[in-house]
């Protein structure tokens, strides 16, 4: 394993002429048009929708509502294919490699190309991700300033949204013991500041979400970790948030983003019910909702879509970031979506809840390090698209024709009535159930008929 960095020739910088896309009407994908919807498009036409159509209505509303897509800037934008064993890869011609404000912009103006020719209606950004950091917190501020400005102008002339923005708290030397979570107060400090900050260009952007992903906010050994002490200064660094976002009048909706591990040995974030859990301990269970992203579940060792699910019986469902992981690896690959199945099973969920506004699916993915191609940045994209529109219509048809409903209801019809009925809203005693038992003498257990549901689902999908 090399322990040193890559030179500007061996990533394919330092000699190349980038002034061509300094203009504002600078085209950065040449030859590549706004992405069309080919139904009848062969197997190898992979640079059109073959089954995503933004106006096509499903249960009452178009697609485009229904999947409120998203591209996040930060790996689509930012990611270099780099790993711990090898240098960078993905070598974009408008990006030079450097932390500069002209560097930041040229990013910036390519990504809005690149949504307004996907078709997207939504991106979103972390703050040290869009801007350079400066050597203080001012210079960092300034820095944004200027970027800010320049999203605001690109957003009011492509009508792209921003889904939600969030502040990097876990990438800065200063952030390796924890931001929120951290034993220092002055890190403390820095991290709310650097909120604060965040939460005002939320709002002159125009945000309907703010995140939080405590990547940090956890633990490697419980030799020198107070746990509690360190949950309740997260809690309260969400109260300060709550607090300011009523200050200056921000209306989006908080969330949170659930992981296990990586970069921590155990983050206090755990998965959906961890969250559920300490936001309603810390009573911030009115001003939060869950970003799940299905990657990070199975991290956690649940299904693809089970944050999803668990977050939506409680109401805490506010968004998705939609990628996928290779499980055989057992790391945060962040591959894009193309399993129709776990596609599927996480839009009926969406469909049951009456959608996901004003969350999304934002696709929180990098293309593989081996696909270097510009033309690859939109076959992602494309193909992860096509697979929840496939998987909009397969939920939308499993719930129309209600079979597996009818099973399901079907499964737990003791408790309509009788003694299931008052189990079920809770009037019954022990003394009751012990009667009950007396009277009517043993049960006998059902069949819970695994296999016939998945046959079921098969059919669908």
């Amino acid at each position: 394993m090399s322990s040193f960095a890559p030179t500007s020739s061996e990533t394919g910088a330092g000699s190349k002429d980038y002034t061509r896309f300094n203009s504002a009407d600078a085209e950065f994908f040449q030859g590549i048009s706004r992405i069309e919807y080919k139904p009848d498009s062969k197997p190898d036409e992979t640079m059109c929708y073959k089954h995503y159509s933004a106006s096509q209505v499903v249960k009452g509303r178009t697609m485009e509502e229904w999947l409120r897509f998203s591209v996040c800037f930060w790996h689509t934008f930012r990611g270099t294919g780099a790993d711990p064993f090898g240098f960078p890869t993905l070598i974009r011609p408008w990006d030079d490699g450097s932390n500069t404000i002209e560097n930041a912009k040229r990013r910036l103006r390519a990504a809005f190309e690149f949504f307004t020719k996907l078709g997207v209606k939504y991106w979103a950004f972390h703050d040290r991700d869009v801007a350079p950091e400066g050597a203080t917190l001012e210079e960092s501020n300034k820095n944004l300033d200027v970027i800010v400005d320049l999203a605001q102008e690109l957003q009011t002339k492509t009508g792209v949204k921003l889904l939600w923005a969030t502040c990097n708290l876990f990438a800065h030397p200063r952030y390796m013991n924890g931001a929120a979570s951290n034993p220092s107060a002055h890190i403390f400090a820095y991290a709310a500041a650097q909120v604060k900050k965040g939460l005002e260009i939320a709002k002159k952007l125009g945000a309907v979400n703010f995140v939080f992903w405590g990547g940090r906010e956890g633990y490697h050994t419980l030799l020198n970790t107070k746990v509690l002490s360190e949950l309740t200064h997260l809690a309260n660094f969400f109260k300060m948030a709550v607090a300011y976002k009523k200050k200056i009048g921000f209306t989006g909706q908080l969330l949170i983003e659930p992981k296990p591990k990586e970069p921590t040995k155990h983050q206090y974030d755990y998965d959906a019910m961890t969250v559920i859990g300490f936001l309603k301990h810390f009573g911030l269970d009115k001003d939060f909702k869950i970003n799940v992203e299905p990657n990070h579940t199975t991290l956690a060792g649940h299904s693809y879509e089970h944050d999803v699910v668990m977050s939506s019986a409680f109401g805490m469902l506010g968004s998705i970031d939609s990628n996928t992981g290779s499980p055989d690896l057992g790391w945060d690959t962040d591959q894009f979506p193309m399993d129709i199945k776990n596609c599927t099973l996480v839009m009926k969920t969406v469909l049951e809840q009456g959608g996901i506004a004003p969350g999304g699916l934002n696709f929180d993915c990098k293309v593989r390090r081996e696909s270097t191609d510009l033309r690859d940045m939109f076959i992602s994209h494309i193909g992860a698209m096509d697979s929840f529109a496939r998987g909009l219509k397969a939920a939308a048809k499993i719930l129309e024709e209600g079979v597996l409903e009818k099973y399901v209801k079907a499964r737990y019809s003791s408790y309509e009535s009788g003694i299931g009925k008052k189990i079920d809203e809770g009037t019954a005693t022990f003394e009751e159930l012990e009667e009950f038992i007396k009277k009517n003498g043993n049960p006998v257990a059902e069949s819970g008929q695994q296999e016939h549901y998945e046959s079921v689902l098969n059919y669908y999908v």
